[in-house]
């Protein structure tokens, strides 16, 4: 049997290879999740939707940073919390603008305004979940890189707004300068690479996120980001 001082000094030996060998762990991120949550307006008068448009929250509260990618990685997930309309309500907005949908859109933020389509998830059907809070897992994760903007796409409509407030929050959409009224124009982004300017901002929040898995940070990174902390 080992002496215990050769196993104090083997002990430590393990403790300081474990302490230089720290894991490169990838992070799971929620975006657009704050700590101040809000619900969609509908049953109650008016329901307001979403529709025809893509849109992004550009503050939450006084956050400005939600939506925006911290790290490159993959979205795995989004989310919903969609507002429970009334069969009157559902009636008016089906027929309007049919059935109600959405999707998950990455952009690429450029000057003036402009976001172009980097990829988007699969088209889902939201009537079945009205008045929940649904997850949709993507059999194909969507590649993000640092500083891109997770936004939500409305071909048709979907009650996943907020009543207008007076927090700070805002959202744009892919509508033109003149074109903030019209919610019947079909503006929402459906082709890889295109190129919109989102001219239209709203006093509202829009009720969706994303799950992201970050990629793992190399030894070099560390080392980089550990010298920018440093104060000299």
């Amino acid at each position: 049997m080992p002496h215990r001082p050769f196993l104090i000094v083997a002990a430590s030996v393990v403790l300081a290879a474990l302490a230089v060998a720290a894991p490169a762990s990838a992070r799971i991120i929620e975006l657009g999740v704050v700590p101040t949550a809000a619900a969609p307006t509908c049953p109650s008068s008016p329901c307001l939707a979403v529709s025809r448009t893509t849109g992004y929250q550009t503050k939450t509260v006084d956050d400005r940073e939600a939506f925006v990618v911290p790290r490159d990685g993959k979205i795995v997930a989004w989310s919903v919390s969609l507002g429970s309309p009334d069969r009157r309500q559902i009636a008016f907005f089906d027929d309007n603008y049919g059935a109600s949908s959405g999707r998950l859109t990455v952009l690429r933020r450029g000057t003036r305004l402009y976001g172009r389509v980097i990829t988007q998830s699969p088209i889902v059907s939201l009537a079945p979940y009205f008045g929940q809070t649904v997850q949709f897992p993507l059999q194909s994760a969507l590649n993000v890189k640092k500083g891109y903007i997770i936004g939500l796409t409305v071909p048709t409509w979907a009650p996943a707004l907020t009543q207008l407030l007076d927090d700070g929050s805002s959202w744009r959409a892919s509508r033109p300068k003149g074109g903030c009224d019209d919610t019947e124009t079909q503006t929402a982004q459906s082709r890889l690479g295109q190129l919109t300017q989102y001219r239209c901002r709203y006093n509202a929040r829009l009720t969706y996120s994303a799950t992201l898995i970050t990629e793992p940070r190399t030894n070099a990174e560390r080392e980089e980001r550990r010298a920018r902390r440093s104060p000299g």
